[in-house]
């Protein structure tokens, strides 16, 4: 008996010369609408689908595969008598070969403009169906939804004139891969449609960027994986022009410095070491900014990585290319820049927008057997129910350096405490089991540098120490969210020592 293939692409890559091997293999070719139309434009003998169904498309190509002529074909067990006796009487003809993808329902929302109307026509109906029944029948059917899969799928047939059974199965795990990651796009574009925040079930999909050498440590295997529409101005979209491949520190590490060079409009410059902050700059230049984050901490930058809100010129990297690093990140470089950073050999340069989404993200963390889901923390001093419960208020210049500090702090892993003036940070105490703990590895960090500093704090105060501690030190203001039942101790603290204290309302835990 003939062999047959029923092939219905939306993406026609190399689907030509498939076709052509699957014919010189002895297959009958059935295909529908433009996958058929493509065929018979390359003179290939094809058999309409029409021709199987014995019925019309209906509903403007809404119905075309959905008969049993084509599912009976699927999903007939060729060892049961009883199916292939039904086959028979019904006068249905098995399928042997199923090339199918999907209507481009992912690439359809990602245009700008795209309607609710035109994003539900483009959910693909029968073509899940046909490789599910495929899939679900691979000890039978070889099922191919991959264009990369053509060439080795055509080289078995042609070297024993049958598809192996174990690459039928890897084909299968492909499929439901395929058609479970089509279904979870659908499914988040129709839940964020309808405003459900925090649904019965939760189904993402990633698409793989890279495997990586290793993970967070060599023993530890890692694979790098994006959203299906990750949007511009994420690690997972940015370009990289050149230096090594990127690993798993490495990517963790930018995302935290991207995330804190976004909180600012001015030039500015992050340097971050094991997803930390240790040197943070603005200025009028990013050359500028750049000083004032290599100087915030010259010892700790080294190997480290480095984030620009600003196209970097060529004096910038001339300073950057004396010290080594891991990464630049920026938004562009100068040809000269590029040219200058280029002769590091394995120095990571990538480009990537710096101005902060318009949208936001859910931010997961994976548990041992869970995942954690929240929004993320986007809330900016602009947010703040902003008091101040102290006698004195804050300076203008005390002002500007409280705000840098605040948008430092929201990164810094907790207990955080930042020191800083109004153009850089000068101390960072990150990490810590007790804010007084974090406060003195700050505090000690900037000894020598305490004129016009201010401390922004993750969370409040539990008592006055840490103030107290400031204060002697030569603190000036700080920021904290307040809400401690012991907020009057830090008060009257802060009022002891002249020392102007701002409450916001609102803590930014990072663990």
């Amino acid at each position: 008996m003939k062999r047959r293939a029923l092939v219905s692409v939306s993406n026609k890559e190399g689907i030509i010369p498939f076709v052509e091997g699957l014919v010189k293999q002895g297959f009958e070719v059935v295909s529908t609408g433009g996958t058929k139309k493509a065929i018979q434009e390359a003179g290939i003998a094809v058999t309409g689908i029409q021709e199987v169904t014995g019925f019309p498309e209906i509903l403007e190509g809404r119905v075309k595969t959905l008969h049993p002529n084509i599912h009976g074909g699927l999903l007939a067990m060729r060892e049961k008598q009883d199916h292939l006796k039904q086959l028979n009487e019904h006068h249905i003809t098995p399928i042997d070969v199923v090339v199918v993808n999907l209507y481009p329902f992912q690439q359809t929302i990602a245009k700008e403009g795209t309607t609710f109307e035109e994003a539900i026509e483009n959910i693909d109906i029968g073509g899940p169906s046909m490789l599910r029944a495929a899939a679900k029948n691979h000890k039978h059917v070889t099922v191919v939804v991959d264009p990369t899969d053509y060439e080795g799928v055509l080289a078995e047939l042609q070297e024993t004139s049958d598809v192996k059974s174990e690459t039928r199965r890897r084909l299968a795990a492909k499929v439901f891969r395929h058609t479970a990651a089509y279904d979870a796009v659908i499914a988040e574009y129709l839940t964020e449609a309808v405003g459900e925040e925090s649904p019965e079930s939760f189904t993402i999909t990633y698409e793989k960027k890279q495997d990586l050498r290793y993970g967070e440590n060599p023993h530890q295997k890692a694979t790098f994986y994006k959203k299906p529409l990750a949007k511009k101005g994420s690690i997972a979209t940015a370009v990289q022009l050149h230096g090594k491949e990127l690993s798993y520190n490495n990517i963790n590490d930018a995302n935290a410095a991207l995330a804190i060079v976004k909180e600012f409009m001015q030039p500015a410059a992050v340097a971050v070491k094991h997803m930390n902050p240790c040197g943070v700059g603005t200025g009028q230049t990013i050359e500028e900014a750049y000083d004032k984050a290599f100087d915030a901490d010259h010892v700790s930058i080294f190997g480290g990585i480095i984030a620009l809100n600003k196209e970097v010129d060529a004096s910038t990297a001339l300073k950057m290319k004396e010290i080594f690093l891991e990464i630049i990140i920026a938004p562009s470089f100068t040809k000269e820049a590029l040219a200058i950073l280029q002769e590091k050999k394995n120095l990571r340069l990538l480009t990537v927008e710096t101005t902060k989404a318009a949208s936001t993200e859910k931010t997961l963390t994976s548990i041992h057997g869970g995942l954690l889901i929240q929004d993320e923390d986007i809330y900016s001093f602009e947010d703040a129910d902003i008091t101040v419960p102290t006698k004195r208020e804050p300076t203008e210049e005390e002002w500007n350096a409280l705000k840098l500090a605040w948008k430092v702090v929201k990164h810094v892993k907790s207990n955080a405490i930042v020191l800083a003036n109004n153009q850089m940070t000068v101390g960072v105490g990150a990490g810590q089991m007790n804010r007084v703990g974090a406060a003195s590895i700050a505090l000690t960090q900037a000894a020598e540098r305490m004129e016009g500093v201010v401390m922004g704090s993750d969370a409040f105060f539990p008592m006055g120490d840490t103030v107290e501690a400031a204060a002697k030190a030569g603190v000036k203001a700080i920021i904290q969210p307040g809400g401690s039942i012991r907020d009057q101790e830090s008060i009257d603290m802060a009022d002891q020592y002249g020392i102007a204290m701002v409450f916001t309302g609102v803590r930014h835990f990072k663990h």
